[in-house]
């Protein structure tokens, strides 16, 4: 069984092993080889606008979704996601989960009525999971990012309730 719940600093070193998966920094915009210090940093005292759960079976830390809530007045509505799910754990659930706990939180409870993301153009699995919950391509932005010694592009996502 998968419980989805918000991250605490215990869970830190099983996000790190998360994202420093040669699919996983591939396919976000981390660097390979992080350090346990920049992943403290970054969620040890995360800042009021930003939720990060994580996907938990059996005790471990299976996959993790980061939310920031936007604080420009004019953009309070709005919510930007991203995600990673353990390389042995793809396919399973965990995903989708984490993401539907994210989308009920945000228009639920943080009266966020659009969730944005960006995926890259060659990430056929997460933009069909995208696109079964309610996502819809935007837009296309070139050259995007530099990933594996080329810059590639990205998709624009974003689900938009009322």
């Amino acid at each position: 069984m998968i419980k989805i719940r918000h991250s605490n600093t215990e869970d830190i070193p099983q996000i790190k092993g998360i994202y420093e998966q040669p699919d996983n920094y591939a396919q976000t915009l981390q660097l390979p080889f992080p350090s346990l210090e920049k992943w403290q940093k970054f969620l040890s005292s995360p800042s009021d606008n930003f939720y990060s759960l994580v996907a938990e079976r059996d005790g471990q830390i299976v996959g993790q979704l980061g939310m920031e809530c936007f604080q420009s007045p004019r953009r309070r509505h709005v919510a930007n996601i991203g995600m990673a799910v353990d390389s042995k754990c793809l396919r399973q659930g965990v995903g989708e989960k984490l993401l539907l706990s994210a989308i009920d939180l945000a228009l639920n409870w943080l009266a966020i009525r659009r969730i944005e993301l960006e995926v890259y153009t060659d990430n056929d699995a997460a933009i069909a999971l995208y696109k079964k919950l309610g996502f819809e391509q935007e837009g296309l932005a070139k050259g995007y990012a530099f990933k594996d010694g080329q810059f590639v592009d990205v998709i624009y996502m974003a689900k938009t309730c009322k």
